[in-house]
């Protein structure tokens, strides 16, 4: 193992160590503050119910997540090839943005009622903005020149665009889609806690209500363990498609 990949290791077994000495030096309840042992215990106890859950929100967290992806990629393309269509509607696009997504949670419920359309909405609604906007920034740095030289070869515009534009806007692309799937997670659990009739924001919900805290810290470790995957999947995507722009960063 490298050293690199042995140092978060080394971190979380420190945090892991002084939030372990500091809940059994103060002799802090588990109502209030559970010690790592207790986790383990809830895990030991809930297994079955808490991979049932995890399955549930990486489901509605992938589905928003994919729904924003196609849609913000085909808008930012839009956008890059319409100023006329840009200056129209991304102004709107910043005004929808700005209203706190926590706001619109009911409303979807009362839209979409309280099943999974509306939870994979709200993830949507939080991952599209990010897509639209770093893909549309890829897409417009294209230099002048390489465009210019493009048309004076007689390339197309979807030549131009598949040749040029596209592999130029990937890495911008993959900062979207990074900050997206982070994005995409908090919205699924905003959702679940929302309506908590599934998913490990429910799980929280659910413990806090029958005072189990070891649980809800249950959940939450696996909501971290859950993000942390989808984001270096994330990323290893990228490292696997774009190794050029890996290198070229030194």
């Amino acid at each position: 193992m490298s050293l690199r990949a042995i140092r978060p290791v080394i971190g979380l077994t420190i945090a892991v160590g002084l939030w372990w000495a500091a809940v059994a030096a103060f002799g802090i309840r588990p109502f209030f503050l559970p010690a790592p042992p207790d986790i383990v215990d809830a895990f030991a106890r809930q297994g079955p119910y808490l991979a049932d859950q995890t399955r549930v929100t990486i489901g509605h967290t992938l589905a928003g997540f994919g729904i924003a992806t196609g849609a913000g990629l085909a808008t930012a393309v839009g956008f890059a090839g319409s100023v006329w269509l840009r200056q129209a509607v991304l102004p709107l696009l910043v005004a929808v943005q700005a209203v706190p997504k926590v706001a619109i949670a009911p409303l979807l419920i009362v839209w979409l009622g309280f099943g999974p359309a509306s939870k994979i909405t709200l993830v949507a609604l939080l991952c599209y903005f990010p897509i639209v906007i770093s893909t549309l920034a890829g897409l417009t740095a294209t230099p002048a020149e390489l465009v210019e030289l493009a048309r004076s070869l007689a390339a197309s515009r979807r030549h131009t665009y598949l040749k040029l534009r596209v592999p130029y806007a990937l890495p911008q692309v993959f900062v979207g889609l990074k900050l997206a799937i982070s994005r995409a997670r908090i919205g699924a659990v905003v959702a679940q806690l929302t309506t908590p009739n599934a998913g490990l924001g429910a799980v929280i919900v659910r413990s806090g209500q029958s005072a189990d805290t070891p649980l809800a810290f249950a959940a939450i470790v696996l909501l971290a363990a859950v993000g942390i995957a989808l984001f270096y999947t994330v990323a290893g995507v990228e490292r696997l498609l774009l190794p050029w722009a890996r290198a070229g960063t030194g």
